[in-house]
């Protein structure tokens, strides 16, 4: 028996396995079988029968085993239970049935009889569409013999196209590798064509092709953007709804993809023809330009509709797009140009300036030039309209119509143009954005060089504009000088003055200087030039504007590499060792020819104010290359010996005072030992300082100590005067201590603490301090502790003592003594030994400096008002501390429990009230160091720490309240003032404590709510006639602590919304009874109303009350009855809230 009888007998459901098998020597590729040539060889009678019986054998296994309960067999396959057939026998003859009705399809002759074939198919079609997810290769092959028949073009082709395409969109959304499905989708694309838009068969297929306009991979893909251009064509009636899908996504694309889509509608509107173009420019061509006149320049939505008609604008000198664009403009683009809204005429006008020139092609040249010149006026007009933004925009377009069109303009229309910019628009004194944009602007007009001639000559009329008022003008027009050097337009100062570039340099900002120095550094260094160069043109800058040199060449590392900076350098230090004293060993200075010569050619004489100069430059030079000699540690060696071995020189050379400030800064670049004479009396400078010292003396000075690794010896000196400085019994903290000081002087703690104070607030010294270790840092530490004494002693003592140390050395002591421990603590975190410190403080304050505050209100002595003061200045000194503690996370329970009792002392102490903007800082961080997570599971627990610790706050923050209250009462303008200054540390704690929605802290707003409704209660029982029952509009008809609480509430959303859910909770807990507490309610809302916040809660509070409402009807005859009165204005304005 031959192959092929052979293989026709196995196309049974008996010889099943037969077939099967010769299936698998078909996969094998070291097996000689082949499918496809045994059919191919098969006579065409004996090919039908092979189809009928493939048939008969996918009847009965489909029979057997329908594709609906393979994934069942399968199940009970796992759970070893019998099946009625094995799924994986059926799908490997299903496979095997695919895979030569594919082969036979390939093979298919003209005049062939294949109504067999047909049925197999159909058979394998309806397995397709009921297959299960996980039968994807067996999808995969009947999909592409779906796909073959409707690519071959026979009978019921429609049915199995449709099916090939709707898998193959689906497949596009979810597969890894989507590119080959999209080729597949685009070559299906005609399936279309067969499908009917209006049947309810095709909306699944309708929706998924409107996915396609969601999905990036399809409008970036060459493939898929043929395929959504196709789309347009499909149905007229489908192209608004392709339209309306893509402007609902459009804002969220960026730039690329917008572009993308814009070819997209570009190639749809070329390919498109009959009603199908007129549909795409009526409804989407014109809808975007009616979008990019109308939209708020605000939206999203605005530019990306604007980058779409840019693409088409930039399509223009085609005939056909000059024709639809003038047909779609005609409507709507001249009357947007003239209506009152600036936005639509601004929007307008920019589209126009695109697109000029809108004309018609079909006319006549007398027709188009008559038309473009009505344009160019109206262009003209629009540089006149009295908006800004509008005079803006046609300023941009102006420009860009120059730009593109000089050569085709005549003359006198360009020198109009541009005269009107430059001489009106850039001195436009009513608006700097005008004055900005002709600047960006003329940029654009100088990539023309044709404009070169013309603006050289007006350019200069403007000079003037480097000087004004507006910082972004001055950067627009740099940036415009530059790109006139860019361009070689003109010489740039020609156009303004080297002395005004220079002058302005010296004063402005980062953002201004910049761009000088990116206009002049290649006049200033040259860097294809000699060093010997650079220096004459450094010593030319200093010598023209030396702060404009040093604001020069802090910049200038952004222009060069730092090789030339160093370079710079070192011939700087040529330069200044040819102004050395004659008598010097200039063999151990110029070490060579080059140096020499540099000497030679470069002399200074004794022009200190150059040398000056040269010093200050050089230091910012090192600055700016700091970093890169670190990275470079040979070139950082070099670089220091050759300055090492002449620094010292220079400190004998150049003793005027502009001099030494910079030889002292470049010392701390250097080690010690270069500078030795220098180094050794720092230390004693630094002790010779007057108390009076301002920082420009010492700073310098502190900063070579700690450079040099000499921070300890500062250190001691400052622990060393402050100990001396104090009473004998602060001796003892330092009595075993080794003393260094070999000079009699008497002690300077008030210079001490300057010296504290500059090594603490830098973070560069500060390091170097902190890094010393806690030994010697523990005993300044305790030394300024022990100033506390002092304090207690000026406190209590009736007289001052002339020997014992100033008030103010002595609380500037216990301000850093507090600071330091914050310090230390965050450094050394093992334990908590300085915050024991701190609430040592605490303790003591409260102990010692609190009855000075409760004695003022008791006894009017003149000793009271001396200590009342220092009292309060010690406490604010302390709590200002503590706050800056918690802010930086660094209290724990103990600490915050400490400094929460404190300020509960405070508040209750005789001027408490004063110190509420200095707790209310410390209730926020307290506060702030949970989240609201933490106490998710301790509700439960009152004894839970934060619970205890946010009840505390919720307390203290009462007891403000009523302090504000009473302090309102008994001293109005005084409690106003009070108010006022509490009003910020009041907002931050409400923003804090409203991310807390239960106990303790929503205690919070029960308070707040409390005290504005009782404020405002009390003021509606004092009304005697029912005319003065007014609703109020403002928080300024509040009264005076609600109107200043409701200011505060209003300032945030989140806050007011907090607040109207205590409102709401108030009134569901049945705590508000009387009539006129609804009132009261009533007019706190509608302030809340009119201030337009919060208006879904706002209602949700308003129902509440409305519930409550009804309980307090008043059906008195009396019109004019107080109760009736208010019931009536109650119910008016809760309308007014309910109709928000």
């Amino acid at each position: 028996m031959s192959k092929r009888e052979a293989f026709l007998e196995s196309a049974s459901k008996e010889n099943a396995e037969d077939f099967l098998r010769f299936i698998e020597l078909h996969k094998d590729k070291t097996e000689p079988f082949d499918v496809e040539e045994v059919v191919q060889e098969m006579p065409r009678d004996q090919r039908e029968t092979l189809w009928g019986r493939l048939g008969s054998l996918l009847q009965d296994v489909l029979l057997e085993s329908p594709p609906e309960r393979w994934e069942e067999n399968r199940v009970e396959d796992m759970q070893e239970e019998p099946a009625a057939a094995d799924p994986k026998h059926v799908m490997a003859v299903v496979d095997g049935v695919t895979l030569v009705a594919t082969v036979s399809l390939k093979i298919l002759q003209e005049g062939d009889t294949y109504r067999a074939l047909l049925e197999v198919t159909h058979r394998l079609h309806d397995v397709l569409v009921s297959l299960p997810v996980s039968e994807a290769p067996l999808q995969l092959h009947i999909h592409t013999l779906c796909e073959a028949w409707w690519k071959k073009g026979l009978q019921e082709k429609e049915t199995f196209g449709r099916t090939a395409f709707h898998i193959s969109l689906q497949k596009s959304f979810i597969s890894k590798k989507p590119s080959a499905e999209i080729q597949r989708v685009w070559s299906l694309h005609g399936v279309l064509s067969t499908l009917d838009y209006t049947s309810e068969d095709n909306k699944q297929i309708i929706d998924l092709l409107l996915q396609c306009f969601h999905r990036p991979i399809y409008i970036r893909n060459d493939d898929g953007k043929r395929f959504l251009v196709f789309l347009f064509s499909w149905n007229v009636d489908f192209i608004w709804v392709i339209h309306g899908t893509i402007k609902n996504q459009l804002e969220f694309y960026n730039k690329t993809m917008a572009t993308h889509i814009a070819e997209i509608y570009f190639r749809a509107w070329k390919k498109a023809s009959g009603e199908s173009l007129e549909k795409i420019e009526s409804s989407c061509i014109q809808d975007l330009m009616q979008s990019a006149i109308l939209l708020n320049r605000a939206s999203p939505l605005h530019a990306k509709i604007r980058q779409i008609m840019s693409y088409f604008h930039s399509r223009k000198g085609c005939q056909s797009v000059d024709k639809m664009l003038y047909n779609l403009y005609k409507p709507i683009l001249w009357k947007a140009l003239s209506v009152p809204n600036f936005e639509v005429r601004a929007n307008a006008a920019l589209l126009f300036t695109e697109a000029f020139p809108v004309h018609d092609p079909d006319q006549s040249t007398e027709n188009i030039d008559e038309n473009i010149q009505k344009q160019l006026d109206a262009v003209m007009g629009l540089l006149d309209d009295p908006h800004p933004t509008v005079r803006c925009n046609a300023t941009l377009g102006v420009c860009k119509i120059l730009a593109k069109c000089w050569e085709l303009l005549p003359p006198t229309i360009i020198t109009d143009f541009l005269k009107k910019l430059v001489t009106e628009l850039a001195v436009d004194t009513s608006s700097p954005d005008v004055r900005c944009s002709v600047f960006k602007c003329l940029t654009i007009v100088l990539d023309n060089a044709l404009s070169h001639p013309v603006l050289e000559k007006l350019l200069p009329t403007v000079k003037y504009s480097l000087h004004d008022n507006s910082e972004k003008v001055r950067a627009a027009f740099l940036d415009m000088l530059i790109k006139v050097k860019a361009v070689r337009a003109a010489k740039f100062w020609d156009v303004c003055n080297m002395d005004h570039l220079l002058t302005r340099l010296a004063i402005d900002s980062h953002s201004v200087s910049k761009r000088i120095v990116d206009l002049l550094f290649k006049s200033f260094f040259p860097v294809n030039e000699s060093e010997k160069e650079w220096c004459c043109r450094c010593i030319t800058l200093i010598q023209m504007n030396p702060m404009a040199a040093r604001k020069f060449y802090q910049y200038a590392h952004n222009h060069t590499a730092p090789t030339n900076i160093i370079k710079l350098m070192l011939a700087i230090r040529r330069v200044l060792n040819s102004c050395l004293q004659v008598d010097c060993d200039q063999s151990d200075i110029n070490d060579g020819n080059k140096e020499n010569s540099m000497a030679e050619s470069v002399t200074l004489g004794k022009d200190m104010a150059v040398v000056s100069g040269l010093l200050e430059v050089l230091v910012i030079l090192w600055k700016s290359v700091r970093k890169a000699l670190n990275q470079n540690k040979e070139a950082q060696k070099y670089t220091l010996a050759k300055f090492g071995n002449v620094i010292a020189k220079y400190f004998q050379a150049f003793e005027d005072d502009r001099a030494v400030v910079p030889l002292i800064e470049l010392a701390t670049f250097m080690p010690p030992a270069a500078v030795p004479t220098f180094s050794c009396g720092v230390l004693s400078r630094l002790r010779r300082m007057d108390s009076g010292a301002v920082p420009a003396q010492y700073c310098q000075l502190l900063d070579c100590i700690c450079s040099w690794g000499q921070a300890a010896d500062i250190l001691e000196l400052i622990t060393d005067w402050l100990s001396e400085s104090l009473p004998k019994q602060g001796d003892k903290a330092t009595g075993g201590r080794k003393v260094r000081i070999h000079e009699t002087m008497d002690a300077k703690p008030d210079l001490a603490l300057t010296y504290l104070e500059y090594l603490l607030s830098h973070a560069w010294t500060r390091e170097k301090v902190l890094a010393l270790g806690q030994n010697p840092l523990k005993l300044l530490h305790t030394v300024l502790g022990n100033w506390r004494s002092v304090l207690y002693t000026r406190l209590s003592s009736a007289t001052e003592d002339p020997k014992c140390p100033s008030v103010e050395t002595a609380l500037k002591a216990f301000m850093f003594h507090n600071r330091l421990g914050a310090h230390l603590q965050h450094n050394f975190p093992e334990g908590r030994y300085y915050l024991i410190s701190l609430e040592q403080v605490a303790a003591w304050i409260s102990d010692r400096v609190l009855p000075f505050l409760a004695k003022c209100t008791s006894d009017d002595s003149e000793d009271s008002e001396k200590s009342q003061p220092l009292a309060a200045q010690i406490t604010e000194s302390f709590l200002s501390a503590s706050r800056d503690v918690l802010l930086v996370g660094l209290g724990d329970e103990t600490f915050k429990g400490q400094v929460l009792h404190l300020c509960s002392l405070i508040l209750v102490s005789g001027t408490g009230y004063s110190y509420i903007p200095a707790v209310l800082p410390i209730l926020k961080e307290a506060v702030n160091s949970y989240a609201p997570e933490d106490n998710n599971q301790a509700e439960e627990n009152e004894e839970d720490a934060t619970t205890v610790i946010l009840a505390v706050v919720a307390n203290i923050f009462q007891k403000i309240i009523e302090l504000l209250a009473q302090r309102l009462r008994k001293e109005p303008e005084e409690g106003k003032l009070l108010c006022q200054s509490a009003v910020p540390a009041l907002a931050d704690f409400l923003q804090v404590a409203q991310t807390w929605d239960r106990a303790p802290l929503s205690g919070v707003f029960s308070t707040l709510f409390a005290v504005i409704i009782v404020e405002k209660t009390h003021l509606l029982h004092k009304i005697t006639h029912p005319e003065e029952v007014i609703t109020p509009k403002t928080v300024e008809d509040m009264p005076p602590l609600s109107s200043i609480l409701l200011s505060v509430i209003l300032k945030s959303p989140s806050v007011t919304r907090s607040f109207l859910a205590e409102v709401g909770s108030s009134l569901e807990s049945e705590a508000i009874s009387s009539l006129t507490e609804l009132a009261a309610i009533l007019h706190v809302l509608a302030v809340i109303k009119n201030s337009g916040q919060s208006k879904a809660s706002l209602k949700n509070a308003a129902v509440s009350v409305q519930q409550q409402l009804h309980k307090h009807t008043v059906g008195s005859a009396d019109s004019r009855d107080l109760q009736r009165v208010i019931y009536q204005s109650s119910v008016t304005t809760l309308s007014d809230i309910l109709r928000v």
